[in-house]
């Protein structure tokens, strides 16, 4: 408070003897210099004039004016309101209920990059920091949220996150609308990524099924363009999501990346949404689902089952006047079991390989699509020797908007399973929110120091 008073004394004298007093009888002094000077015997309009007894009252309230006097009138003038750029990037925390903390500078979403290369995954724990902690604001505001992500993620690295039996993933969620902007982000991304992982490394495109998988080898010999897309349009991949691709196709290129097609055969998917899924033809269902148990058990999980409810079933949209949410289900998990098994077959022959996918949002938001799967059937493929667990697979929304995060609000939403008896099961959306530009304000909820 006594820091205060000064500053705004301070202020006073600036005032009284640089700026100058206008001074009429029997009236107080007003401030002018800085809110306009009136016009030789005209009155002062008292909405753009403050008196003395004015700034004292807004200085003994807490507001430090200092600033305002010491700054070039002019400069301000031309220069205007310039609002602070906020982050664009995002960790989602795992407290109850979560919380973002802000990747504050290029230099720390560059670090993250990094250890995801390096193969680190992403803890599911809550992050233990008390930098990062609602109940301690001072250390918070002194030091900066940053602190704490790179306490996690800078240090000595987990020993059983290495050798065989061990692989990261990383699932990238585009918009289901997905744009150029979105693929740029994607390739954004993954180029440091890729270019400190040390090992094998794959992308996994959702569109491409899996009779496709001959043909992206043979782009990644070539690199021809012009037989991909022909190739991709005789497998029912329309033209239009080829050349949107189309700059993750030339990184896999350059990096010599393995292309993974991770999608079943499109008559496939459209016999498991209106026959069933024991009507696929069963000869590419073992190639679909290998982990049948684990497959057929995963859906009597009370987690899973939240997420159905709360999560997969909010996109089904019949496709005719029959067509039924359980066709949808099947349909879905039907995708998102073959994605997970052609990327943990590629990771487990591989030690200490990545696979990046990419795929729409629904498909691995809150955590329980495709990237669900992947440590359950790495550890049928690896018995004895996995190593990979959720903490090794890692979930990034790119350009999230509060409709696919399925809010009902201007604001993403970040969980689900909020009420008492789903609490427990409780599931954040991903593990980083990513944008191409700076989010509007209104759409971060839960801002840790922000």
């Amino acid at each position: 408070m006594i820091h205060r008073l000064l500053l705004g004394v301070a202020a006073l004298l600036l005032v009284d003897g640089a700026l100058g007093l206008s001074v009429k009888t029997n009236q107080p002094r007003r401030l002018t210099a800085i809110f306009g000077r009136s016009s030789p015997g005209e009155e002062p309009d008292s909405a753009s004039h403050l008196s003395r007894r004015e700034v004292c009252r807004v200085v003994a309230g807490g507001t430090v004016l200092s600033s305002a006097f010491l700054v070039d009138n002019e400069a301000s003038a031309e220069d205007g309101y310039r609002p602070a750029k906020r982050p664009t990037a995002y960790r989602v925390d795992s407290t109850q209920p979560p919380t973002l903390i802000p990747l504050s500078s290029a230099r720390h979403e560059a670090q993250i990059l990094r250890e995801l290369g390096s193969g680190s995954g992403t803890d599911k724990e809550a992050i233990v920091d008390d930098r990062v902690n609602l109940n301690n604001m001072l250390n918070k505001a002194v030091f900066g949220s940053i602190n704490a992500v790179s306490g996690v993620v800078g240090g000595k690295r987990d020993e059983t996150k290495s050798g065989p039996g061990y692989a990261s993933f990383v699932c990238m969620g585009v918009p289901a609308a997905t744009s150029p902007i979105d693929i740029d982000l994607a390739v954004g991304l993954l180029k440091p990524i890729v270019e400190n992982h040390k090992g094998d490394t794959a992308l996994g495109l959702s569109f491409c099924p899996i009779s496709a998988q001959s043909d992206l080898d043979s782009y990644s010999d070539s690199g021809d363009e012009s037989a991909l897309q022909s190739a991709l349009l005789e497998k029912g991949v329309p033209k239009e999501t080829v050349d949107m691709y189309l700059p993750l196709f030339r990184i896999s290129k350059l990096k010599s990346l393995k292309l993974l097609a991770v999608a079943p055969e499109r008559d496939d998917i459209l016999t498991a949404r209106t026959r069933g899924l024991q009507n696929v033809d069963p000869e590419r269902r073992k190639l679909y689902v290998v982990d049948a148990e684990g497959f057929i058990g995963l859906s009597q999980d009370p987690r899973f089952k939240l997420y159905t409810d709360r999560s997969l079933l909010k996109d089904f949209s019949p496709l005719k006047g029959d067509d039924q949410p359980g066709g949808f289900f099947a349909e879905r998990i039907l995708v998102h079991e073959t994605a997970a098994t052609v990327a943990a077959k590629y990771a487990s022959q591989r030690p200490d390989s990545l696979v990046a996918i990419v795929a729409p949002a629904p498909d691995v938001r809150f955590l329980l699509g495709i990237n669900g799967r992947i440590p359950r059937i790495c550890n049928f493929l690896n018995p004895g020797q996995n190593k990979v667990t959720a903490n090794a697979v890692t979930t990034i929304l790119l350009n999230p908007t509060a409709k696919e995060t399925l809010s009902k609000s201007r604001y993403l939403r970040l969980e689900i399973g909020t009420g008492p008896q789903t609490l427990d099961y409780q599931t954040k959306v991903a593990d980083y929110l990513w944008f191409s530009s700076s989010p509007k304000v209104n759409m971060i909820p839960r801002l840790m120091n922000g």
